[in-house]
């Protein structure tokens, strides 16, 4: 072999080992500044999402589907969970609803996690203390639920005196929702649903953000409370939303408490409730 020659193979080999350490190098260094990726969180115990009032499952507007815990199923699936989203009737009274929660879950084969929103969470109550479901719930948490009532919901009264409940009452259309939360009509339902002790209850405080946060809806309704019942989220006064172990609270009016706002990452409120039902090994 030529003197040039040789002086060519080693030029070429040593290109290829700088060639090579480099990648090397460089792979190590992707692999050192790559994200963990965490293995797969434990199962746990299924998680059922109980809707509030006028709420829904999942439903299409306009070609959309259009949900109502915005994004959180999806959210809570990708970290492991298996999620079932009932839908029950969006304005009847909290037996009624109850009576369609309970028998969704008797239907699943062993004992769940339910969390619920608003309205969901008396309606959950009521199931577990009522209708037999407190071998099927290990646990009940409750985000944004009048505990004791709302006192916007006690204007419906308004409709018994103007006789409009009996009218809606003949064209089919039950609204006793609104009479159940009202403040006296929660006093009487909580002495007939006391908590089971099989069952842990966990709730989350939900307050209205500053101004310009809080959805445009509820901005009347916000200061309303605030005059008569102090803090609130829209709808519910901050302490009738306490239930059991406070786990949380959050800043987030009652919309956005389920997503339904670009102020307040609702995903993380729900993935972080799964991370402390895991940890207490339900």
């Amino acid at each position: 072999m030529g003197l040039a020659l040789e002086i060519l193979v080693v030029t070429l080999l040593t290109v290829a080992v700088v060639v090579a350490v480099a990648l090397l190098v460089r792979h190590l260094w992707r692999e050192r500044r790559a994200p963990h990726v965490a293995p797969p969180e434990r199962r746990g115990l299924p998680i059922v999402l109980a809707h509030g009032v006028l709420g829904f499952d999942e439903m299409r507007v306009g070609g959309r589907q259009v949900v109502y815990f915005r994004g959180v199923a999806e959210y809570l699936q990708d970290m492991g969970a298996e999620v079932h989203r009932p839908r029950v009737p969006p304005v009847a009274s909290v037996a009624v609803r109850a009576q369609r929660l309970a028998a969704y879950i008797r239907d699943l084969p062993g004992p769940v996690n339910i969390v619920a929103h608003s309205l969901g969470g008396l309606d959950a109550r009521y199931a577990i203390a009522r209708l037999g479901l407190d071998d099927r719930v290990a646990s009940l948490t409750t985000v944004g639920t009048p505990h004791r009532g709302t006192p916007l919901a006690d204007h419906a009264a308004l409709l018994d005196r103007l006789k409009l409940h009996r009218l809606l009452g003949l064209f089919g259309l039950d609204v006793e929702a609104f009479f159940d939360m009202s403040r006296e009509q929660v006093r009487k339902l909580n002495l007939l649903v006391p908590d089971v002790e099989e069952v842990t209850y966990l709730s989350v405080v939900g307050v209205a953000p500053a101004a310009g946060q809080i959805h445009p809806l509820l901005v009347p309704s916000h200061r309303y409370l605030a005059d008569r019942a102090g803090p609130n989220d829209g709808l519910v006064p901050r302490d009738s939303q306490v239930w059991g172990e406070v786990v949380g609270e959050v800043q987030a009016d009652h919309f956005a408490q389920v997503g339904w706002s670009r102020h307040f990452n609702a995903t993380r409120l729900y993935g972080d409730l799964l991370r402390e039902l895991r940890d207490r090994g339900l």
